[in-house]
């Protein structure tokens, strides 16, 4: 833990997705203090869909959290006993029906690192080939397809917030640029 010192923790709560827990710690300067920390039980995975007119695919869906709409890369949860990529693969199918030929690792990351230990990948999938979705019960997802650039200047516009559509699109960018 670093310069810190967990003096306890208590499970508060516990589903089949995340387990939060309850610390009483002693801080770098040695103060008494408290964190609550939501470990994630899989790692989360997302792809950056990019097809040959320089065209990224997107999902837009109802996240009940923020109670609105969300444009994001497709993503989902990976097991840990399960390779990322196989679930960048699975859930790029799943969300567009779309699947691809080519894959590269684009970024490792911790989406949250202040409250939650989940750490991720983002993909970059290219040479796409399209077909057929297969959606889980619990998504209602409208496929867009937009140019790179678009998608980027929504970033700065606040119309794509969720951090890992963030974090991999500027890094597709990036990879772009610089290949």
């Amino acid at each position: 833990r670093g310069p810190w010192q967990q003096l306890d923790t208590t499970t508060v709560y516990d589903n089949p997705w995340i387990t939060v827990t309850h610390e009483n710690v002693l801080t770098p300067a040695g103060t008494q203090g408290i964190y609550g920390v939501v470990h994630f039980k899989s790692r989360a995975v997302g792809v950056v869909p990019l097809d040959e007119r320089g065209n990224v695919w997107l999902v837009k869906q109802f996240r009940y959290t923020l109670n609105q709409y969300s444009i994001e890369i497709p993503e989902g949860g990976s097991p840990p006993s399960e390779d990322m990529l196989t679930t960048a693969q699975r859930e790029l199918k799943e969300e567009t029906g779309l699947t691809a030929d080519s894959w590269q690792h684009l970024l490792d990351l911790h989406t949250s690192n202040s409250v939650t230990d989940e750490s991720g990948a983002i993909f970059l999938a290219c040479d796409l080939v399209r077909g057929e979705m297969a959606l889980e019960v619990t998504e209602d997802i409208e496929v867009l397809c937009v140019p790179l650039a678009e998608a980027i200047d929504w970033i700065f516009t606040g119309k794509i917030t969720d951090s890992l559509t963030v974090m991999g699109l500027l890094a597709a960018e990036r990879r772009l640029r610089i290949q």
